[in-house]
């Protein structure tokens, strides 16, 4: 496919003498279509030309040799070159790419051979899997199946809770009333149960706290007790997440959670030490940060040991030498920004190529809040993520019952709409904004909803059935899109993949989100405003296959956000 931009830059920098990659970075798409399909802001040029900004812009146009390629008219307003792509050269364009690609619309292979590890959703072992847990979980999801679709060789990591003092606790409760609990009906709940009663206990009882710490300390030692129940509450615990990872369709290809770096702790330690940067603070082992205006980071506890920043860095040198990767991304939420700064911070002494330690990348998220205000385990109101789920796709399908009951498969739909539903509603907004989960906003079928962007596939699906047939690339006679309602799905399916690299490249599922409701919409517009089954011949084929387009660009960029499309509605 003509990459327009690329085009315009190259002829912009020959003339300038400016690099092509600045060049690039300063081309625009204006927001009112009637400045045209690109806008090139001199004023950027206009200290290093030493030039007025309208000068610069008329000289390029004088100079510039692409009208006769694609360029339609060039235009300088206000110190602003804005650029006409001719119609014909984007109706042929997109539609020829969307024959020859197909499902692979807007892939690309700018990742090929590049690694990139994406640490996402990192529940802990034997606590609820609640919706506070949905924002790593779909936003991360997001994030890596875009980089895949981009060519990069991802690794999704999930690394759990599986670490810590808590399972010392979860050991002494289970020793003394395990019996009273079944925890392999009902895993999460039962666990819980424990783990409540054992703290109150702890609470009244400071030597029940030394021996839950002396279990942890079994385990780290690998006594054969402590390890087979840490072991049986590990994996009776993933196979409850895998429920809800089932339901969203999110795949890890790693599990390896905070034990597996028990072993690889050591070499951390010794390294800092080696390097004479470990301080003894009131009892623990520390890592001054205080040149870099942050609070120390602990790297051993008082009792000898190891913390929550000592895994993390040890997994840093794992994957650094396991993955080699360019980026290795980190999906939690904005309460953890300090302990990544720090451990950033850490990971530069530890011996790894800078491009490993330029490589480590937080990317933080709000809080998910009810609408009724900020969730709360002592006000009872926290939501289970498999309940949740369960229940959006139960209300989607009291939905369908109320607006299509015979419609077929009803219950594979509701699914996929409820879970659609979840999910889009928490991509829709930058990541950095805390979410508000409301049901009435969410399966709403009329805004800017997962639902609406299905509603309106299925709508392009519908369409083509009705008509009863495919028209083939060969036959479309593209002088029948060069209306104003045919040419913005146009211009809008062209720039899906500069979407996908821009949501990247920015961390931000939020981007494409937004765009597949704009194409919807567009869509949606064209609809209305032209008939698209009746017309003669040439004008019904042509829209066809504009209809085919949208709908495939719409299923695509879903997919990439983790949701499936019906076929019917």
């Amino acid at each position: 496919m003509i990459d327009f931009k690329q085009k315009i830059a190259e002829q912009i920098s020959k003339i300038t003498n400016i690099l092509l990659e600045e060049i690039i970075q300063y081309i625009e798409i204006p927001s009112n279509e009637e400045m045209g399909d690109f806008s090139f802001p001199c004023f950027k040029l206009a200290k290093e030309l030493k030039k007025a900004p309208q000068i610069i812009a008329q000289e390029i146009k004088e100079n510039i040799k692409l009208e006769k390629d694609f360029i339609q008219k060039i235009e300088v307003v206000n110190g602003y070159l804005n650029f006409y792509i001719m119609p014909q050269k984007y109706i042929s364009n997109v539609l020829t790419e969307v024959s020859n690609k197909q499902e692979d619309y807007g892939k690309s292979t700018i990742g090929n051979g590049k690694n990139i590890v994406i640490d996402y959703s990192s529940p802990n072992i034997a606590k609820p899997f609640h919706i506070g847990h949905l924002r790593s979980t779909v936003i991360g999801s997001a994030i890596y199946k875009t980089y895949k679709y981009l060519g990069y060789n991802c690794i999704g990591v999930n690394h759990l809770g599986d670490y810590g003092t808590q399972f010392g606790k979860l050991i002494e409760g289970y020793k003394r009333w395990g019996q009273e609990y079944n925890i392999e009906e009902n895993t999460i709940d039962e666990l819980t149960k424990i783990y409540i009663r054992i703290n109150e206990l702890c609470k009244e009882n400071e030597n029940i706290l030394e021996e839950c710490r002396n279990n942890f300390k079994k385990l780290e030692d690998g006594d054969p007790y402590c390890v087979e129940l840490w072991t049986k509450f590990r994996d009776l615990s993933l196979k409850e997440f895998q429920k809800v990872y089932d339901l969203l369709q999110v795949q890890f290809d790693s599990w390896n959670g905070e034990a597996f770096y028990s072993d690889k702790m050591q070499e951390i330690v010794d390294i800092l030490n080696k390097k004479q940067l470990l301080k003894l603070s009131e009892g623990a082992m520390i890592v001054d940060l205080e040149d870099k205006e942050m609070p120390p980071c602990i790297i051993e506890k008082t009792n000898g040991s190891t913390t929550y920043a000592t895994r993390d860095l040890a997994a840093i040198v794992y994957r650094a030498r396991t993955y080699n990767f360019e980026k290795n991304i980190y999906v939690t939420s904005y309460e953890q920004i300090l302990h990544f700064k720090q451990i950033f911070e850490v990971a530069k002494y530890l011996d790894l190529n800078k491009k490993y330690t330029d490589g480590l990348i937080h990317i933080p998220f709000g809080m998910v809040q009810l609408k009724s205000g900020k969730m709360s385990t002592r006000e009872g109101n926290i939501i289970k993520l498999e309940d949740l789920l369960k229940e959006a796709i139960s209300r989607a399908e009291k939905i369908i019952d109320e607006k299509n009951p015979k419609l077929e498969n009803k219950q594979e739909i509701a699914k996929k709409i409820g879970i659609g539903a979840v999910i889009f509603n928490d991509l829709y907004n930058s990541r950095i904004k805390d979410e508000i989960f409301d049901w009435d906003t969410m399966l709403n079928f009329n805004g800017e909803t997962g639902p609406y962007i299905q509603y309106i596939y299925v709508r392009t699906k519908s369409l083509i059935e009705k008509a009863g047939y495919m028209p083939n690339i060969s036959e479309i006679d593209f002088s029948k899109l060069e209306d104003t309602f045919s040419l913005r799905i146009i211009k809008l399916i062209y720039s899906f993949e500069d979407i996908l690299k821009q949501s990247a490249e920015k961390y931000e599922p939020y981007i494409i989100a937004r765009y597949l409701i704009k194409l919807a919409q567009t869509f949606s517009s064209f609809y209305n405003e032209n008939k698209i089954i009746g017309e003669s011949k040439a004008i019904q084929d042509a829209r066809l296959y504009l209809t085919y387009s949208t709908g495939l660009v719409l299923k695509i960029g879903a997919k990439l956000l983790g949701i499936d499309m019906p076929d019917r509605m």
